[in-house]
């Protein structure tokens, strides 16, 4: 079975939006075990768009369209749908009452152009969007049903959860018997027709989010992991982290669930502590999480992260069960006054050095009363950096019952993204203590060969 994305819209392509459609959509048709083959972008360009649809009913069984519902002008999938297949534009009566009752809860007068949101090619199924002004549709063209959603990503995530899958899982039906006569060519069709294929696999796939070892460094780890052709091992980098994808094929459920739980398994064993989460988990969400299960607290004191790491912990929801609080010493005398620096080892040493940070970390600690204390301080640069203390220096520090551990690295990237790295270190050492194993930082773990950490992009 085929699978075919289409995001529509010129800001996709001037590249004004990252387009994060393609990637939604692909990760819930692996829900059930569809994989994408072929992705496309184009622009608000009728030609343009008629080129893909046909491109698309002719390759491919199921096509998921985002953007250009709309009611302005650029907002021209429903009429490009229709014309490419040879069908006439009505109007549904119940779509527009919807569209009106939207308006008029939210105190708005509904504006003409709105009614435009309440035609669809002739022989479409519907999708209520319960959020928004544009509902979806679906028609079937030949071989392929295409589905036309909004280009909103919290209305395109409802309106697939709700709307697509339960259609598309329905379409997917095993049939011994060739189905063709039925469906084949024929727009008539119904759109719940059953779909025909010869065999089909199960996909299983689960998302490894990992910190501190660089892409090409990962894959010379786990070359032999994935030599079969049942299971492949994807690669990518979002900075400051690289994701392992793991993708097993099999006959059966329970086949793929046992390849997929075996590679997993073998991945986590080979790179331990690297591995930190899975699937939507989080840095912050997973010591969060360690944290709220041993009944831990920790507080932090952040010099060049400008409070970055406060903000991650604080982002996770019930962080209030142990992120007791934080202090931005950017200033020296901030350092002196909040923290309890020494103005004498500031002076002697500087705010860029090893015992600066551990005060910093052993003063968040006992003022707070918590039992992690984590300290940053560094030149995140463009400027400000000398010989003994290049820019992209920083220290950090984490303070325990047990004693305070600090370490320095030069993370030559731009400021940004020091910050974001000094941060998930700090982060990442709460992880390993909690969990008993070395607190290390990514230049540490790089055991040779390129990749995107810690520089990389």
């Amino acid at each position: 079975m085929k699978a075919e994305i289409i995001t529509i819209g010129d800001e996709l392509l001037r590249g004004e939006i990252v387009d994060s459609n393609k990637a939604r959509i692909a990760e819930r048709l692996l829900l059930l075990d569809l994989e994408c083959r072929h992705q496309v972008s184009v622009l608000d360009d009728p030609a343009d768009m008629r080129d893909a649809f046909r491109r698309a009913a002719d390759r491919s069984d199921f096509v998921l369209v985002s953007g250009g519902l709309g009611p302005t002008r650029d907002d021209l999938t429903t009429e490009v749908l229709a014309e490419t297949f040879g069908r006439k534009t009505v109007l549904d009566e119940k779509s527009l009452a919807v569209i009106e009752a939207f308006f008029a809860r939210v105190g708005r007068e509904m504006s003409d152009v709105n009614r435009k949101q309440a035609f669809f090619p002739t022989d479409a199924d519907v999708l209520p969007n319960p959020i928004g002004t544009a509902p979806g549709f679906s028609i079937r063209e030949g071989r392929a049903v295409f589905f036309a959603m909004p280009g909103v990503p919290r209305e395109l995530d409802l309106m697939m959860d709700e709307q697509v899958l339960p259609r598309i899982e329905r379409l997917l039906v095993f049939s011994e018997a060739t189905v063709g006569a039925t469906v084949g060519g024929s727009r008539a069709a119904p759109v719940g027709a059953p779909v025909e294929r010869a065999e089909r696999q199960v996909v299983r796939a689960v998302l490894l989010r990992t910190f501190g070892m660089g892409e090409s460094t990962l894959e010379a780890e786990l070359l032999d992991l994935a030599r079969e052709g049942d299971v492949d091992l994807g690669f990518r980098t979002s900075f400051p982290d690289n994701f392992l994808r793991p993708v097993a094929r099999a006959k059966t459920a329970e086949e793929a669930d046992a390849r997929i739980a075996q590679v997993t398994k073998a991945i986590r064993t080979r790179l331990g502590a690297i591995v930190y989460g899975e699937g939507d988990e989080t840095m912050e969400s997973v010591v969060g999480r360690l944290l709220a299960e041993r009944g831990l607290s920790v507080a932090t004191a952040e010099s060049c992260t400008g409070g970055l790491i406060a903000e991650r912990m604080t982002d996770v929801p019930g962080s209030s069960a142990y992120f007791l609080g934080g202090i931005v010493a950017y200033s020296n005398a901030a350092k002196v006054a909040l923290l309890g620096v020494s103005e004498a080892l500031l002076e002697s040493e500087g705010a860029v050095s090893e015992p600066v940070v551990r005060a910093m970390a052993e003063g968040a600690r006992a003022r707070f009363g918590s039992d992690f204390g984590v300290a940053t301080s560094g030149i995140s640069g463009p400027d400000g950096g000398t010989k003994e203390k290049p820019v992209g220096l920083v220290w950090i520090a984490l303070a325990t019952a047990k004693g305070t551990h600090a370490e320095s690295f030069v993370f030559q990237v731009d400021r940004s993204r020091h910050r974001s790295l000094s941060a998930q270190v700090a982060l990442d050492w709460i992880r390993r203590s909690l969990l008993g194993v070395e607190l290390v930082g990514p230049s540490l773990l790089r055991r040779g060969g390129g990749g995107s950490a810690p520089g990389g992009s």
